[in-house]
């Protein structure tokens, strides 16, 4: 052949609007043509939706921010005031605590940092995972990044820098081990968080009946008091996040209009001059004066900014927009007001700091205030309960938690859900630490290390995603790690000096969390390596369908397995057990990718076990860790009309491909071949008979057959893996729900495949 010939421009042909050429055809990937085929687009919200959200989010998100001036000048001063300039520097403190962290950190850097729309740990985690190759999770395949929300936008362009990052995360084992596990623990924490906040909460709120009536009273019937309302509050989460901020909004804005006028009038009242404190030199003289006792008091600083973390973990409720506005125009004017009056109050009222919200305000509106506290209280936990059910869904899609039902409570707003068992646990832990601890002081000590763990793991990946994907000037990198992290680190310091006096708690809460998910993630990962490496080849599926052609049941067999990359081993124990296969069989793999949706054009992967007559086919089912895996009723009929699909354009491809050949075959050896009318018939003919194959074998029935698999410890095995395999993991399975449960499989039409596998 001639250098002419050989450099000739190659046929180009269309396949659904889309050119292809010869040379991409001459080895056709059904999962390359199924994952670009659909470019995903993502619709901007109105201002309409984006301003109704911004009212729900009021409800929802700041209820534990919000009704943090019932406690903090009492935590600040847990032993009275001693110099009226300190009130000023704890003013000076808590308007650059919220000023800085709540509202510059989270609202302005942190929200941008969301996952397609979802915030929390575990998607600063996907999102690092997606551009890095980080993640310890395994079955993600070089078509995933082809999805649309797969994709990173990268507003800069300072490469080398994060190239640099990048491959030393990306070569070192150990990185890769700590960035899940501090994923985990800060998830464990906010977790933990969820369950002390509610507490701590309600318990400040019922506080003001022992200010009114201290004689009638006791600390007892307070206590009880608290936990009748926890109970009502978890009982009320199952009517989903639009109800509860429909319901809960309302209240909140009340909330902040009492707070906010209360804190003018007290502070146009009694000393108008504390408005100095937004002065820093306040700050240095509080700790110049003080010294360790202003380190120490830092701890009950901080208590104004919890529920921080909750306006990220929240978002994916929402929207960015939304909390932004929400956070902006409403709740962070409303606190700097009822932090200054405070302040104010106390200048004059010194010896009242021990119950300074109740004290001060005006006689008036004692009770009508009251009222409005409690239920802000109850609405305070609110914004951790919402955050908690999100992060156990994407720490559930990552494969980090065991199987829990996922229940969607809103068709409008995709992000808001609701856990019942999740809702149990947190209401029965809630209410024994309630019990345990009795007192707002106690429960300050244990919540402060929460609240500021969380904010620090938060810095660290946010500062791994400026580096790495935002590429941000490295002068405002070493900026935020300067202001932000060093005041982060300094609060951190100052809450775990309070360790022995409650702090435990929370890092007993995640520690038995973290605990139960890593046990999960380690037995999953090794469960799929098992299954990689003892996968069947194509050529022994073959083989194995051959031996049972006499005994080919009418029929579709769905097998289902977490193998993404070929045939799991449970496929030959099946038919060495049952002798029979079904006329189409299709091995399904549901895998978790590590962004928040799929859209559903791109969900399903198709790949043809070869030879074609044998009808075995592979399909990889793709979601998010937000999407919604039982939305498709039924799923085997979306599922089949996407395998039918998948046949007509395997078919256009070959009769593209055979075209091409043949215009080459001709052209170099001179021989007229068969027509391209001839060829096409022939294509069409075969596509017809295979789609009617599939459809004929859906309409007599679907068999969905689910694997079993009991894993134990290998031979061999050194005890600590025994104890986590054998014992912890199996545990958890035999006593959480099962995979069948949380995918709708009819039970009438499932057969379940035992095996064993030794990992």
């Amino acid at each position: 052949m001639s250098s002419t010939e050989r450099n000739q421009e190659v046929p180009r042909y269309q396949l659904n609007g889309k050119e292809l050429s010869g040379n991409s055809l001459k080895r056709y990937d059904s999962l390359d043509l199924e994952s670009s085929k659909v470019p995903g687009t993502k619709k901007a919200l109105e201002w309409t939706v984006i301003l109704k959200l911004a009212f729900q989010s009021i409800g929802v998100v700041y209820g534990d921010i919000g009704t943090s001036p019932l406690y903090v000048f009492a935590s600040i001063f847990p032993n009275g005031v001693t110099y009226h300039e300190d009130i000023l520097g704890a003013l000076s403190l808590i308007f650059y605590t919220i000023t800085l962290i709540p509202l510059i950190k989270y609202v302005f850097i942190v929200l941008r940092a969301n996952d397609n729309g979802d915030g929390g740990t575990f998607a600063l985690y996907s999102l690092i995972c997606r551009y890095s190759k980080v993640g310890l999770i395994p079955s993600q395949q070089p078509e995933d990044k082809d999805v649309s929300n797969f994709k990173i936008d990268l507003p800069d362009r300072r490469t080398r820098r994060a190239s640099k990052l990048k491959s030393n995360l990306e070569s070192s084992n150990f990185a890769k081990f700590v960035l899940l596990i501090a994923t985990m623990l800060g998830t464990s924490m906010v977790i933990g968080d969820g369950i002390l906040t509610p507490c701590i909460s309600v318990l400040s709120a019922v506080g003001g009946l022992k200010a009114a009536a201290p004689s009638q009273l006791t600390e007892g019937r307070l206590v009880w008091i608290a936990v009748a309302i926890l109970l009502l509050l978890f009982m009320f989460q199952r009517f989903g996040t639009e109800k509860v901020g429909n319901t809960f909004a309302p209240i909140l804005c009340l909330w902040f209009i009492f707070i906010a006028g209360i804190g003018l009038y007290n502070f146009v009242k009694y000393d108008p001059t504390v408005i100095r404190a937004l002065n820093p030199k306040y700050i240095i003289d509080y700790f110049k004066r003080n010294k360790k006792n202003a380190w120490i008091s830092l701890g009950g600083v901080v208590m104004c900014i919890t529920g921080g973390e909750a306006l990220f973990a929240d978002v994916g409720h929402f929207s960015v927009r939304s909390v932004q506005i929400s956070m902006c125009c409403v709740t962070y004017p409303a606190l700097i007001l009822a932090y200054l009056g405070q302040a104010a109050f106390l200048r004059k009222n010194i010896d009242d700091v021990a119950d300074t919200f109740y004290k001060s305000i005006p006689n008036g509106l004692y009770w009508p205030v009251f009222a409005v506290a409690v239920l802000a209280a109850i609405i305070a936990s609110q914004a951790l309960i919402s955050g908690t059910f999100a992060i156990i869904q994407q720490s559930l899609a990552l494969g980090c938690f065991p199987h829990v039902k996922i229940v969607h409570t809103s068709t409008k707003y995709h992000g808001q859900i609701y856990i019942p068992e999740v809702n149990n646990l947190l209401m029965i832990s809630c209410v024994v630490v309630t019990l345990a601890f009795r007192t707002t002081e106690k429960l300050s000590n244990a919540y402060g290390i929460a609240v500021v763990f969380v904010m620090t793991l938060t810095s660290g990946f946010l500062v791994l995603v400026m580096i790495m994907i935002w590429k941000t000037h490295i002068l405002f990198v070493i900026m935020y790690v300067l202001i932000i992290g060093s005041i982060e680190l300094i609060y951190l310091s100052s809450v775990l000096y309070k360790f022995t006096q409650g702090g435990y708690l929370p890092l007993a809460f995640a520690m038995f969390l973290m605990f139960i998910m890593y046990v999960w993630n380690y037995v999953y990962r090794k469960k799929y390596h098992f299954e990689l490496e003892h996968k069947i080849s194509p050529l022994k599926v073959k083989e194995t369908v051959d031996e049972t052609n006499s005994h080919r049941l009418p029929g579709l067999a769905i097998f289902y397995s977490e193998l993404v990359h070929g045939i799991p081993p449970i496929f030959k124990h099946y038919v060495e057990n049952v002798p029979a296969l079904q006329s189409v069989l299709v091995f399904v793999s549901v895998k978790s990718l590590p962004i928040s949706k799929v859209p559903i054009e791109e969900r399903f992967l198709f790949r043809r076990v070869k030879p074609s007559d044998v009808y075995v086919f592979r399909c990889a089912v793709r979601y998010g860790y937000n999407d919604v895996r039982n939305e498709e009723e039924p799923f085997e009929r979306l599922l089949v009309e996407r395998l039918k699909e998948f046949i007509r354009d395997e078919s256009i491809l070959s009769l593209n491909a055979t075209k091409s050949n043949k215009v080459s075959t001709e052209q170099s050896v001179n021989v007229e071949l068969e027509s391209d009318c001839e060829i096409q018939e022939v294509e069409t003919s075969s596509m017809e008979r295979d789609i009617q194959v599939v459809e004929r074998a859906y309409s007599v029935g679907v068999v969905h057959l689910v694997g079993e698999q009991d894993v134990i410890a290998s031979k061999g095995s050194n005890i600590v893996k025994r104890v986590v395999i054998d014992y912890a993991f199996n545990f958890l399975k035999r006593n959480l729900r099962q995979s069948s449960k949380v995918f709708d499989i009819p039970h009438k039409r499932m057969l379940k495949v035992g095996m064993i596998y030794e990992i």
